[in-house]
């Protein structure tokens, strides 16, 4: 596999050498959670006027600038026409989904052109059409394939479709209301629904429509206020909003859209019987109206079940690659250990890169915490995040994690499902888990939209559980197998060697389907005058690169 090329966290971070001592990944720091500003669920949303039009709308500079500055967007990379090769298969559904026929609301699409998004992804040109024709769907795409942007941009242009039913916005200090949303979003953690949030409120901007995002960690004070505020989009954990439900600050009696967002994940936290309750809720709008999808990236048996009892009979399955797959894009290195050699293993691993953002994934909460201690204390500028820090903590972790101040996050697997973080070069599994799908998750923080990654695993003789299944995974990605997996090469390894040079049978690919770039998102009113391209992941703008000899040294160490 060719080595990737990087853009790194910042441009200070991209002129850097590699260091010689960890001072030179940055200065280290500590983050106050109590001085990181505001809460998650607090971050604006644009605020609608009823006497506002489509046309008259104002823009709001400083949303607009946090919304849809490039820093906090992932810029397409230059692996991103592989994307068109991808094998898709469609289950059901009418024969003639044809992407650029979308009539999709004006605004959403200067919020598409905003975004610099060209061509729409595999999950975006097979899964958006039926959306938006009403179908329930049951789809699997890779992580990091754009499959927020796939749901979000029909159910907000159908609901822009009604202005009647959009519910009016109260203003701070009226009387509280229950909330009536139009569409619900449950993910199984609070990361996710963060980023969730703040993916609607940038494809929201400029329309009367209202995102709003409960989770647990917080008090339910503030939460009630915006819920009381109006609320057309609900986006949720299952446990608050059960929570928000038992209080009666939520009425799901409205709701035309249903979102299931890592279906799979949900289940795997034990999420099911809240699932289920949630949807059949006494006050939970049912019949031909009601459009329901689940995203996952796996189809266990227990996904199918749900699909089975709460989507339509004719729901159509939309597969976007190998199920559980990853992307070649990610180059994985794969080292044998020692477990006592770990923490010098990694000191010696993160002096031989240049710095950029490294996400490092251990198997307990003590050992990230421990291994957060060990590193800080030789001047990495690092921090963690587990599920027993505070809500605050959890939001300054990733937030320091973001803006670079802290490049280097260890984590447990509340950080491996879903999370959209520009710039993640490098993931390291300083503890590899024992379930191939997790480990996919892991190392899909890296690469995301065609730019490269590179993914390091420390492997010790504790861990040949998932030896087979990890040398299946990475002949599949054409990378190399080291020797002392070898030995874990079966005939089926070779089998699927060689449907992945030789393509096989794996359905249509993905290229087929889809026109050349020409404008296939569609035209935005006439303001449209940049790059709309057919929509997709943003455009590469020339990426700005870290010495490419520098991180081959580091993918070779």
């Amino acid at each position: 596999m060719e080595e990737p090329t990087t853009t790194t966290a910042t441009k200070e971070q991209q002129q850097r050498p590699v260091p010689q001592t960890a001072g030179q990944w940055g200065v280290k720091e500590y983050v106050d959670p109590n001085a990181e500003g505001v809460r998650a669920s607090e971050r604006p949303v644009y605020e609608w006027k009823e006497d506002y039009t489509d046309e008259t709308a104002p823009d709001n500079a400083e949303l607009e600038h946090e919304l849809f500055d490039d820093e906090n967007r992932i810029n397409a990379g230059i692996y991103f026409e592989k994307y068109k090769t991808i094998s898709v298969r469609v289950k059901g559904g009418p024969e003639n989904r044809r992407f650029k026929e979308l009539a999709l609301h004006p605004t959403i699409l200067e919020n598409i052109v905003k975004l610099d998004y060209k061509e729409p992804t595999p999950i975006q040109q097979h899964a958006t059409p039926l959306l938006f024709a009403g179908y329930d769907i049951l789809a699997c795409a890779q992580t990091g394939s754009g499959k927020t942007a796939a749901f979000l941009t029909p159910i907000f242009s159908k609901m822009l479709s009604k202005p009647s039913k959009i519910a009016s916005q109260n203003q701070p200090g009226d009387k509280l209301a229950k909330a009536t949303p139009l569409a619900l979003i449950i993910l199984p953690t609070r990361e996710l629904g963060i980023q969730m949030y703040d993916a609607a409120r940038t494809f929201a901007y400029k329309t009367r429509l209202r995102p709003v995002v409960i989770y647990g960690g917080h008090e339910m004070k503030y939460q009630k206020e915006q819920l009381a505020r109006g609320c057309d989009i609900l986006i949720a954990t299952p446990g608050r909003l059960i929570d928000a439900m038992e209080r009666c600050l939520v009425s799901l009696a409205k709701v035309k859209y249903v979102i299931l967002d890592e279906a799979d994940r949900i289940l795997d936290m034990g999420f099911e019987s809240s699932i289920r309750r949630i949807l059949t809720a006494s006050d939970m709008s049912k019949g031909e109206e009601l459009q329901t999808a689940l995203f996952s990236a796996t189809f266990p048996s227990n996904v199918q079940v749900l699909a089975r009892d709460f989507l339509k009979e004719d729901y159509i399955r939309v597969r976007v690659g190998r199920i559980g797959g990853t992307t070649s894009d990610i180059m994985q290195k794969v080292v044998k250990v020692e477990d006592y050699q770990k923490e010098e293993t990694l000191i010696n691993l993160l002096l031989s890169q240049p710095p950029s953002r490294t996400m490092i994934f251990v198997d307990s909460k003590r050992k990230a915490d421990n291994l957060d201690d060990v590193l800080y204390n030789k001047d990495f500028p690092c921090i963690s995040l587990h599920g027993d820090r505070s809500q605050r903590e959890r939001e300054a972790a990733m937030n320091a994690f973001k803006t670079g101040r802290s490049p280097i996050l260890i984590t447990t697997s509340v950080a491996s499902r879903g999370l959209d973080i520009k710039d993640v070069l490098h993931v390291i599994n300083y503890d590899i888990c024992e379930d191939i799908d997790e480990y996919v998750h892991r190392i899909g923080r890296t690469a995301r939209a065609g730019n490269p990654g590179l993914a390091t695993t420390f492997y010790t003789d504790n861990n040949n559980v998932i030896a087979p299944q990890l040398v299946k995974l990475l002949v599949e990605c054409q990378q190399v197998v080291p020797d002392f997996l070898q030995v874990f090469m079966d005939e089926s390894t070779y089998v699927a060697r060689l449907l992945c040079f030789t393509g096989g049978d794996r359905g249509t690919p993905a290229k087929a389907a889809a026109t050349s770039a020409s404008n296939e998102w569609g035209t935005p009113k006439e303001a449209t005058t940049s790059s709309g391209g057919d929509w997709g992941t943003p455009d590469a703008k020339a990426p700005a690169k870290a010495s490419q000899g520098d991180w081959a040294a580091a993918a070779n160490w």
